[in-house]
């Protein structure tokens, strides 16, 4: 009775501290998605610093997407199993000692690996952390508000990471990018005990081996894609390591089937919108992040932009989406329903890349970044948390830290499957073009207008699936 009692007055306490609560859960997930796309403005630099491979530097940055990508579905179940609070802070000792590394790295392998480990603690901070969002806020006008936040964080955090990037880069060095994590993670560690909710645990066992087969299967896909350049689309390689893949996906079903404790129960499925949900949010995060991979690289490689300055070409993108997300999403997902704002979200942006898909090579700020940029963030920013909201309304409230799990893994998966396909596209116009006797810049921007369109392909793809998979209540 006295324990109840206890319990019963820290929860009030933190009640009462949720919107406290809130800033520290956004910082978290602002952090994770900074960390996919710091590097974006440093990347030239580490290339001279490391001797990177055009095509080898996007390892940088899907090191990080696979591992975050491949684990998050683990992490959403250890968060249901031992609470999200417990979980949240192991991510964080795992994100600060890999940001270490990554920051004193010596080589290729070296940042690699720290950027592995990076995103192998992020796996386990985001889906706590939205399990932790939607245990603080019960009223659905607050938990609309806190979305919104929510959203914005880690949108923000995207587009933020490239300014910061280009800022450290300038002024500091690219290791400074990475060792920024550990003052932060350090804060974050000593506020959580004061500010989260223990949360709920389960009795249930760890479903690692399907952990273990869902990475194996996106490491070896992504590295097919990559490498299908140089070894030929139909290589025996090539053909080879995708099929291992699909294999490797069709055991890890099997294994879930199979299981008493599966890492994803195949029934939740069924849940109203999940599938569809997360395939668009998949196909969301396709074409977000190739644009702003290739925005930095033309900004820098054909525009001449310093990291710094390439880095503020980009920050009205992230003005823009911090005041959407905060300020309209919320009320337009409320007035209209999640369905209308997602397909309007997801035309937006197809537009923005179908703009940045005729960019030429003497283009300037005001005229041919500035106004597509506004319009791919207006666009992320009316899709995301439609994307999120339709991803997780079937879920029960037991199953929300494998929802949240699912609906990141979606998004990583596509981020990293999405740009692995997209940089091989751009590589092979690049190349072709360059061989018809074109000056070096032209073949390099034709590339980059390449895969902005394919980019654009993908986002037309999603608005079909939203359009006629997606069911919607008036809300």
């Amino acid at each position: 009775m006295k324990t109840t009692n206890k319990t019963a007055a820290v929860n009030s306490e933190l009640h009462k501290k949720r919107w406290m609560t809130l800033a520290l859960l956004c910082a978290a997930q602002f952090i994770v998605i900074m960390d996919t796309s710091i590097i974006g403005v440093a990347l030239p630099a580490i290339q001279v610093d490391l001797g990177y491979s055009q095509v080898g530097l996007q390892w940088i940055f899907n090191a990080y997407v696979i591992l975050f990508g491949g684990f998050l579905l683990l992490g959403g179940r250890l968060s249901d199993l031992f609470g999200a609070r417990k979980v949240f802070m192991w991510g964080f000792v795992v994100l600060t000692l890999a940001s270490l590394l990554a920051g004193l790295a010596w080589s290729e392998a070296a940042l690699n690996a720290g950027r592995a480990l990076q995103g192998l603690g992020s796996a386990l901070i985001a889906p706590a952390a939205l399990t932790s969002v939607l245990a603080t806020f019960k009223d659905s006008k607050e938990l609309h508000k806190a979305l919104g936040f929510w959203g914005a964080s880690a949108a923000a955090g995207g587009s933020a990471g490239v300014f910061l990037g280009g800022a450290i880069t300038e002024w500091l060095s690219w290791h400074w990018t990475f060792l920024i994590n550990i003052p932060v993670g350090i804060l974050v560690l000593i506020f959580s005990k004061k500010l989260l909710f223990k949360g709920t645990t389960q009795k249930g066992k760890v479903d690692v081996l399907g952990a273990v087969l869902a990475t194996l299967a996106l490491v070896i896909a992504v590295y097919a894609i990559v490498s299908a350049e140089a070894a030929g689309w139909q290589s025996l390689q090539t053909i080879g390591l995708l099929l291992l893949s699909v294999l490797l996906s069709v055991v890890f079903l099997l294994v879930q089937k199979q299981k008493n404790d599966p890492l994803v129960p195949l029934s939740i499925f069924k849940r109203p919108n999940l599938l569809s949900g997360n395939i668009v949010m998949a196909l969301l995060a396709a074409a977000w992040i190739p644009l702003w991979f290739f925005l930095n690289l033309y900004l820098q490689q054909t525009l001449n932009y310093s990291a710094f300055n390439s880095g503020l070409a980009l920050l009205p993108m992230t003005i823009a989406i911090m005041f959407l997300m905060v300020g309209i999403t919320g009320k337009l997902v409320a007035k209209f329903g999640f369905k209308t704002n997602l397909i309007a979200g997801l035309s937006a942006l197809t537009l923005s890349l179908l703009l940045f898909s005729t960019i030429p090579s003497d283009g300037t700020f005001w005229i041919h970044v500035l106004p597509a940029s506004l319009l791919g963030a207006l666009g992320m920013s009316l899709a995301y948390i439609p994307g999120t909201i339709a991803s997780m309304s079937g879920a029960k409230p037991e199953e929300t830290g494998l929802a949240s799990g699912l609906v990141n893994t979606s998004y990583q998966v596509g981020s990293a499957l999405g740009l692995a396909i997209i940089v091989a596209i751009a590589s092979a116009k690049t190349t072709a073009t360059a061989a018809t006797g074109v000056a070096e810049a032209a073949a390099l921007n034709s590339g980059f207008q390449t895969a902005f369109f394919a980019a654009a392909m993908v986002g037309v793809v999603a608005i079909i699936i939203a359009a006629f998979s997606i069911k919607t209540r008036k809300p």
